[in-house]
């Protein structure tokens, strides 16, 4: 699941996610829009944002950022 659907599954805007994780609103759209790779956020930046999302593991943040693979042939 992307941060974008976590959040929006936990019926937060982008600026409540910002405020609850204490990070900005541009890093959190830059993560959502790709601008900004989650996989490449510090590990104190992850777990706020587990925190603030109620997400135990930080693998699903850094999960949703990789791009599926298209196993068509």
């Amino acid at each position: 699941m992307s941060l974008r659907e976590l959040r929006q599954k936990r019926g937060l805007t982008q600026q409540q996610l910002a405020d609850k994780a204490g990070v900005s609103r541009g890093n959190i759209a830059n993560y959502e829009t790709g601008i900004l790779s989650i996989g490449n956020m510090t590990l104190d930046s992850a777990l706020k944002l587990c925190d603030a999302l109620r997400v135990s593991n930080p693998r699903k943040l850094l999960e949703a950022d990789k791009p599926k693979e298209n196993n068509a042939d």
